[in-house]
Parts: structure tokens; sequence; C-alpha cells
């Protein structure tokens, strides 16, 4: 019965619950017992020959001074055990041949050494001291023998120390029974030899034991390894295949003959790139002989279209030759469905479901790319929607996303195929057409899209109406590059913005040239308020009852080095569109007030606000501190608004008028009557004067219907106890009839143009002189 313990060693790569690399020892310990057994078994049948011989060849020795029946026995006994031990270790061995390392206890080898040597030993000993010196050279020679059966054990240190130590000591208690009548010298030979025995063994023990750890460890290693491996293919993380150097399937694993779909036996032995449905990129990979990875390809199975991966190394032997490829593979299917899902809504939009920004740029990539080789021109159309953002302010965003997704319905079924539609963000579309080599189609497809998206739009009962407006360019011709021709797109939507709306313009030199002009401008513009190239001139304001100086409106102006004087209405939208309004406006403020502060009392001064400016919470303050500054008190200085200030955030812009209003200063509304209807402002006790637009005032001398206007105005000033001004007085007839209709105060070439600082301080001291006189 075979009482050695064994311990199965974990399959998780020989892990157990002290960790890893407790485990990964085990593991080793495991295969170094396999490789003691195995190699134990290897010498069992010279260790079995060599006790029976030596057993009988002292038996031979014994025969005529031993009682047989004892020599019997004793021959039967040692036969009989060593045969057992043989028979053991060589089914050890076996076992240990197999794939499951163990863990095996070396005490059961190192006894049967120990009691295999005592049951030889035992009457040798005994009988030496008493046999004829003849026998005793027999038995000598055969102790010696047994000795150096040692070697047999040299895969257990323990037992072949434990068997020599045996061996040595049964030779020396018969040396010692019989020392008496013995010679010193076979003493000393029985010495040297049990020394020569145990030092060669000793150092063959140690060698045979250092190379079975180091078979061992590999051992180890490659168990891991296996069981890394098949652990990989068990979870179906991937497979692993190998070819020949004829790119012949070797192995494939299970999970990769269930994806195609056939037998391993019907991949084995044929060519990989043919099996995978003849994929020429992986036939040129391997052909290149070099490591290659991520190399993916499309596969038709029974369950349809899969996506693979594979990965792989060259096979090289010991002598340099090209052996084959392994590697391992997996099905990247998912991921690639995942991958497209997310390009795919990389490249929508979510609300309309076109293609967004991102996408009609590659799609105009693509179609620049086209017609640059194919000698046809394509085309970029870029839509704005007219009028949507009261669409928003008006009927809230829920609605405004329902028409924009109206709008996007229409655009694609107006474009059909001869273009793809794409969203830019906001209520901004575009449309790329590959084919554009008929210009009057495209304006045929323009014509449709304005007149389409003009139609009505019923939204949840309510009928919302907005336009479009169109710019295009057509690649190569106006741009050879993707940026060039959305620039150019976006130039001639621009101008199609200023044309009045709901029309389609198409990109000429002339706006390229006009853009360029509008951004030297914009760089002088900036350079102007650094040099400070701007100055102020002061319009007069006339008391309509007698003629006297009551200020000035003052009013910028830039004199450009190279392009002489700028007209305010070319840089004053500049300004507004760049943002630099602000600063410029906060130095007409200062100037202003500077210039006021040198006046007497009763002269005012009155400037223009942009309706930019009264955005910024910050203009009140800035007002604030210049009148601070220099010491002018607020009643003297008067800001002038158009009406378009209500078209934005008017509650915004009406605040800021009433924080302006807090400080003492004047608002008057400019060019009252000639824009939006304000009516409803004038009752929120923020303007202190109407100034009627010049218009007015010059078609007064023909028109009743106009005059009936500036009627109505004044009467309605009156009502809010506001000052009327008369703006673009020129003629003696303009000013009695203004001053006759009840206009306070008169403003125009009549009484002076604008003019510089100096001489309006001449002419407020001329005025005073004259007065006092």
């Amino acid at each position: 019965m075979d009482v050695e313990t064994q311990t199965q060693v974990p399959a998780e790569l020989g892990e157990d619950s002290s960790g890893p690399d407790v485990g990964s020892d085990r593991l080793r310990q495991a295969h170094l017992h396999n490789g003691q057994a195995q190699t134990r078994a290897l010498f069992a049948p010279y260790l079995a020959i060599t006790v029976v011989g030596a057993t009988l060849l002292v038996a031979w020795g014994l025969l005529a001074s031993t009682n047989v029946k004892l020599l019997v026995g004793w021959v039967g006994l040692v036969a009989f055990a060593n045969w057992v031990i043989c028979r053991r270790a060589i089914e050890k061995g076996s076992l240990a041949d197999s794939r499951s390392a163990k863990v095996r206890s070396l005490l059961p080898a190192i006894a049967e050494a120990i009691g295999l040597a005592i049951l030889w030993v035992s009457l040798p000993s005994y009988a030496f001291a008493t046999q004829a010196p003849a026998v005793q050279v027999v038995i000598g020679g055969a102790f010696g023998a047994m000795i150096m059966a040692a070697i047999a054990l040299v895969a257990v240190p323990a037992a072949a120390i434990a068997w020599i130590a045996t061996m040595t000591a049964g030779l020396g208690f018969a040396y010692y029974m019989g020392s008496a009548a013995l010679d010193p010298r076979i003493g000393l030979a029985i010495i040297g030899l049990a020394t020569v025995a145990v030092f060669g063994v000793a150092r063959l023990t140690r060698w045979t034991y250092e190379q079975l750890q180091t078979i061992a460890k590999v051992r180890a290693q490659s168990e891991s390894v296996r069981l890394l491996l098949k652990e990989y293919e068990h979870r179906g993380v991937g497979w692993l295949w190998q070819v020949d150097a004829e790119n012949r399937v070797v192995y494939i694993s299970s999970r990769m003959t269930s994806l195609l779909g056939r037998s391993a036996s019907q991949l084995i032995g044929h060519s990989l790139p043919a099996s995978l449905g003849g994929n020429s990129a992986l036939g040129r990979t391997l052909l290149a002989r070099e490591p290659f990875a991520s190399l993916e390809m499309e596969l038709r199975t029974r369950r349809g279209t899969r996506w693979i991966s594979l990965a792989g190394d060259p096979i090289v032997d010991v002598a340099g030759q090209f052996q084959g490829f392994r590697g391992v593979g997996s099905d990247v299917t998912e991921v690639r469905k995942t991958q497209e899902r997310l390009t795919h809504l990389a490249n929508m939009d979510v609300l309309s479901g076109l293609p967004n920004r991102g996408r009609v740029r590659q799609l105009l990539g693509e179609a620049l790319s086209g017609a640059q080789s194919g000698c046809v021109p394509c085309a970029i159309m870029f839509l704005d929607l007219d009028g949507f953002k009261p669409v928003n302010d008006t009927f809230g965003h829920p609605k405004g996303d329902a028409v924009l997704k109206s709008v996007a319905q229409r655009l694609v079924k107006e474009v059909g195929d001869s273009g793809h539609v794409g969203r830019m963000g906001g209520d901004e579309f575009a449309i790329v057409i590959r084919d554009a080599q008929s210009r009057k189609m495209v304006e045929s497809l323009a014509a449709r899209i304005i007149s389409s998206v003009a139609e009505p739009y019923q939204i949840d009962k309510a009928e919302i109406r907005i336009g479009v407006s169109i710019g295009c360019a057509f690649g190569p011709i106006d741009g050879q590059s993707v940026d060039d021709l959305i620039q150019k797109a976006d130039l001639a939507l621009y101008q199609a913005k200023g044309q009045g709306r709901g029309t389609c313009c198409y990109f000429n030199a002339d706006m390229q040239n006009e853009a360029e002009d509008r951004l030297r401008l914009e760089q002088d513009l900036r350079q102007a308020l650094t040099l400070r190239q701007f100055r102020l001139d002061y319009q007069p304001l006339i008391n309509a009852l007698d003629q006297s100086l009551m200020g000035f409106e003052a009013l910028v102006r830039w004199h450009h080095p190279t392009r002489g004087m700028v007209p305010p209405n070319e840089f004053i939208q500049v300004a507004e569109e760049t943002g630099l309004i602000m600063q410029l406006g906060d130095w007409v403020i200062e100037e202003a007030c500077r210039a006021a502060a040198t006046w007497p009392d009763n002269i005012s001064v009155a400037l223009n606000l942009s309706a930019r400016q009264l955005i910024m919470p910050a203009l009140p303050n800035t007002v604030h501190e210049s009148l601070a500054r220099f010491k002018l008190k607020p009643n003297r200085l008067e800001l002038e608004v158009t009406e378009s200030v209500f078209l934005g955030d008017s509650q915004g812009s009406l605040d800021v008028l009433k924080r302006l209003r807090a400080i003492g200063v004047g608002i008057a509304l400019d060019d009252f009557g000639t824009g939006y209807s304000s009516l409803g402002y004038l009752n929120k006790a923020v303007f202190h004067k109407l100034k009627i637009d010049g218009s007015f005032v010059r078609e007064a001398a023909n028109n009743r219907e106009t005059v009936a206007i500036i009627q109505s105005i004044v009467q309605l000033a009156k009502s809010f106890r506001m000052t009327v001004t008369a703006e673009g007085v020129e003629t003696a007839d303009d000013f009695t009839r203004m001053r006759d209709l009840g206009c306070h105060q008169i403003q125009g070439y009549l009484f002076g143009r604008p003019m510089s600082f100096e001489r309006a301080s001449d002419l407020v001291h001329g005025i005073q002189t004259r007065l006092s006189a």
C-alpha cells in the first residue's frame, strides 16, 4: 500500500490561498518531485540488478560455511524487497509522467533505501569476521558494489546518502567484529572505498539535483503558460493558431473552428489564408515573415459576417531557420459595431439626424478630391435661417427645435440624391453637392429650397414663418481646400444676408476683396485706438425760440493716414461686430466729458450710444467715473440711442438706461419713428427727449402727411413732458416750420456743420460775449 502523501497543485497556475508566489513555488516543487520519481524509475532496474548480483555473490561465498536455509531465506527476502521497491519506483515514475504535477513526500524513498540496505548488510556484516580471507575479499567487493549502487538514488540525495551511510556502517561493523584477525590494509581499503564512493556519489547527486531543479523550473513555467493559454481560450477571450513554413495550419483552437463552422481535421494541413476566405492581406503579411498585430479581416460565416483580428510572431529554430508562425486571434465584431455606432454618433447631429459640422467637412473633402481628380466641380451651399431667433423667443425652444427638424426634412426632400444635407449648428445648414457641373441645376435647387423653407410651419396649432439665405461656392474653382471653400461660401452667405435675405448669392472675387478690405479695416481700427487717430466733432444744438446755443452733439471721426476720412457708417459696424465698440465708446464718453468741462454750465453735450454698449452692465459706472473725473454735472450730458436697441435684449438695455437715468444724465431717443415701434417704452420714465429724423424735416415741405406725423410726435412728447429736437434743418423755411410745429431744439447745417473742439469753443465764448453785451 502506498502511504506517501500527495497534494494536487491548484489548477489556477499553481496558486493557493497563500498567494501566487507560494503557488508557483509549489508547482516547481511538484515538477521537481516528478523529475526525481522519473529518474528513480530510470535507475531502478540498475539498482535491482546490482543488489541481486551482490546478494548472489555473497551467498556463493558463504555457501560452504553458512547454513543453507539461512542463506536461502536471506536471498529470498532481499530479492522480494528489491522486487517490491523496483516495481513501486517504476509505477511512481509512470505516474509522474502525467500532465498533473503533484507534490510528493520523499520520506518513503529514504525509508525504502535504508530498509533495503539494512536487510542486505545484515548477513554479510554478521558473517564477515568468521570467514576465510578469500571470502572476506568477496564480501568486501560486494559491499563496494552496493556502495557504488547509490548512483541509482542520485535523484533523491537524502536516500543516496542514507544508502551509503547504511552500507558503510555495515561494512565498518563487519571490520570491527573481525579486526583482531584482519590485516589493517584491508581496513584502509574499505575506508578508501567508502570515501571515494561517498564523494563521487555526493558530487553526482548534487549535479543531478541541480539539473532536476532546472528542468522542474522550466516545466513549471511551461505549465503556467499552458494553463494561461487554456484559460485564455476557455474564457473566450480569443484563440490560438500556428502554421508551418508553408503557412499550413498546424494547430488551431476549437473556438476558431466553431466560428468557421469546420472541424479541426478540415483545417489542419491546409493554408491558413485560404481557410479564412483567401484574405490577401494575411497572405502578404505571412510572406513578409515579420511580427504583426491587429490585422483585421472580414469573414463570411454561418452566423453572418464577422470580423476577426490576428496577431502573430515568426518561429525560428536554434539554427536560425524559419519554421512558421504562432499567434493569437479574437472576434472583434462587437468592437467594430461599437466603433461604428460611436463614429456615427460623432458624425451625426442629434436634433436633426443630419451629418454634423465635422462630417460635412469630411464630405466636402471627399467631394473636392473627386472634383480635382475628375474635373467635375463640386459645390458647398451654406444656409442660414432668416427670422428664426424670434421663433425661439416667442414660442420657446421646443417649438424652435421642431421647426429645425421640419427644415431638415424639407431640405433632404429637395436635395434628394443631388447631395448631402448637414447641420452646422444653431439655425445653420449646409449642402454638399458632388456634381455641380450644371450651374443652372444648383441655381434651381437654391430657388426650390428658398421657396420650400418659406412655406409656413404648423407646430402645435401655431403657424410659424421663416426664411432662408444661401451662400454658395464651387470647388476647386473658388477654393482648393475645404477651409477655403467654407470661407468663400460663408462670404457669399454674408452677402446674401446683406441683400435683404431670402436670396442666394454665389461667391465672386469682389466678395473676397471686400472681405480682405474689411479685415484690413479691422486691423487698422485696432491700431487707430492705440494711436489715438479718432477725434470728436461737435454740431450745435439751437434753441428754437431765440436761436441761442444750448449744446453740441459729439460725433466721432476717424482720419486714417492712408484711407483719409473713414465714414462712421463703415467703421462703427466693424467696431460693433469685433467688440471694439466698447473701447471706442469709453473713449468717446471721456472725450465728450473733457470738452464739456471747459464750457459754461448751460452748454450740454450729447453723444450716441451703440446697442452693443447698452448690453454692458458696466456702462453706467463708466459714465459716472467720467463725470466725476471732470467734475461735470450729470444733466449736462445726454446719451442718444436709436430704436434698434429694443430688437435684442430689450429688458437688459432698459435696465441699463434706467441706471443711467438715475445718475442724472439725459436719455434721448434718436431717429424716432423711422425704425421699430417703441411707443411702449415711452412711459418707462427713461427718455427725456425725442429727436425727429431729418427725413421727416425735409419731406414736411411738400407732404401734408409728414407734417401730421411731426405734429403727432410733438403732441406725444408733450404728453410725456419730453423735449423735441428736429434734426437735418438746412434751410430757413425748415427752421420756421419746425419751430411753428412745436419743436424745442434745432440741429442742422443751417446753424452749423460738425466742427472741431477749438471752433466749438470759439462759438461758445463768442455767443457768451454777445449775450453778455
